[in-house]
């Protein structure tokens, strides 16, 4: 048995997390909070961010087999709540890809006519045509899609994301008027009404997918010293970006007039308008664009890798274990391009783009929660259930950090579910009745789902998986 040679040491890992994690379209959700955003942020990494990257690389490097989230809750919790994990990491992306393109179509507006950035049909359509073109593409397989991707990452994350922290800095440094007052007092949350929170499930949000990463974590050199280090370095610098980032949209942009498709562009706008360089906004904005669709390549064709990998447990219909030459699960992603299809109309019927924006990244963020708080729970159940599978990384102080690190996570998760339900103050035309039913109906919805599939489960399902 060949054993993995272990070649990533600590930047490369703090890297691959950075990589991971930094989006600028998220850095508009902070940037409503102002100054007080940074504080939701350090709390976000203390009591998510860090107990996921944390256990998650004590589960990868334990059960390092394809599949990820699923085998692990699988292993401690059954094949039901399995199933419903893996399930809960791909839908969420379902409902998260309209919020996604919508940042790359509202940056788009920005190339040719700004104004087309609050029109709902414009959005809407561009959302729906631009998904399918990637499902297409993701049809293919996997060489063209990859290829696009790491392009565009290049492109159009990094590069605008420099840009719009060297801007902020520039303008405050060079004593512009600002819009924030840097003193304890905004830097501390808002207690006098709980609805002020209600955007801290979207802060939460912006900090999901390490677990993704820690799949690495059995390549590391010396994982029990070197992992928690690569995490705390790779959180200093993640919260540094996202916190520069913010404040940068929030100096120049009222929070309460912050768009959250488009906050990020118009921040760069305006600094460009004040410096008299308006004509360079068009060539960010192409910029950032053809780093969303990139980021959008990668993903229609990511997250149904793993609900794939459930056909070789029959947990899936025959009708969806169709792959064509490429590899590809057609029926899979035909079907994803239908449900980001009908979830687009939201953009239609909502008052505003920021309040259709809420509405599904929101719900995306209470299902992928929802994954999280199974996978917290897995993690101390199978330091019970499978205490002799080695672990390369393992959170240090025996079972006592196990259930630390892990109540930290499902409080703070916990915590961001209940106060993701309250309508939030920071953005207009929200019915509260309508906003209610979406989430909590979508949640339910969407839970039981996997439930009702594994209920009407056949044998045949399994024979058919063998025979391919």
């Amino acid at each position: 048995m060949i054993k993995n040679k272990r070649t990533i040491n600590v930047f490369m890992l703090a890297m691959i997390n950075i990589a991971a994690i930094i989006n600028i379209a998220n850095l508009s959700i902070s940037a409503k909070y102002g100054f007080s955003g940074i504080f939701y942020l350090v709390l976000a990494s203390i009591f998510f961010f860090i107990p996921v990257a944390l256990i998650s690389a004590e589960l990868a490097t334990g059960w390092p087999q394809r599949g990820g989230v699923y085998v692990w809750v699988k292993e401690a919790l059954g094949d039901n709540f399995g199933f419903l994990a893996i399930w809960l990491q791909w839908i969420e992306n379902v409902i998260w890809y309209p919020t996604a393109l919508s940042f790359a179509i509202t940056a788009f507006a920005y190339i040719f006519n700004p104004s087309l950035a609050q029109n709902k049909v414009f959005v809407m359509i561009g959302i729906i045509l631009v998904f399918w073109i990637a499902t297409i593409v993701n049809l293919y397989g996997m060489a063209i899609s990859g290829w696009i991707s790491t392009v565009c990452a290049l492109l159009g994350t990094l590069i605008p994301g420099a840009i719009i922290i060297l801007l902020g800095a520039i303008w405050f440094f060079s004593g512009n008027p600002i819009l924030l007052e840097f003193n304890l007092k905004n830097f501390l949350p808002d207690t006098s009404s709980i609805t002020q929170l209600a955007l801290l499930s979207g802060v939460l949000m912006s900090l999901s997918g390490l677990e993704m990463s820690a799949v690495h974590a059995r390549e590391v050199k010396n994982p029990k010293r070197n992992y928690p280090i690569s995490i705390f370095i790779s959180a200093m610098i993640i919260i540094t970006i996202m916190a520069l980032g913010s404040l940068s949209i929030a100096t120049v942009i009222p929070t309460g007039d912050i768009e959250l498709p488009a906050g990020a562009i118009e921040a760069i706008s305006s600094f460009l308008a004040s410096y008299n360089l308006p004509k360079l906004t068009p060539v960010i904005a192409l910029f950032i664009t053809i780093g969303a669709l990139g980021m959008i390549s990668t993903w229609t064709i990511g997250p149904i890798k793993g609900i794939y990998a459930t056909t070789e447990h029959g947990d899936l219909p025959p009708v969806l274990h169709k792959t064509n030459k490429y590899g590809s699960p057609v029926n899979l992603l035909i079907l994803q391009a239908i449900l980001v299809t009908v979830l687009s109309l939201v953009f239609l019927f909502a008052p505003t783009i920021s309040s259709s924006y809420w509405i599904l990244f929101n719900l995306t963020a209470h299902l992928y929660q929802v994954m999280y708080i199974l996978m917290f729970i897995a993690a101390i159940v199978l330091r019970y259930k499978k205490p002799n599978v080695q672990r390369t990384y393992k959170i240090p102080f025996k079972n006592v950090g196990i259930w630390v690190i892990a109540t930290f996570g499902i409080v703070g998760t916990t915590f961001a579910i209940i106060v993701g339900y309250l309508p939030p103050v920071h953005i207009k035309g929200f019915g509260v009745i309508f906003f209610e039913i979406f989430l909590i109906g979508g949640t339910i919805l969407f839970c039981v789902i996997p439930f009702v599939i594994r209920y009407f489960r056949k044998p045949e399902w399994i024979k058919t998986v063998k025979k391919q």
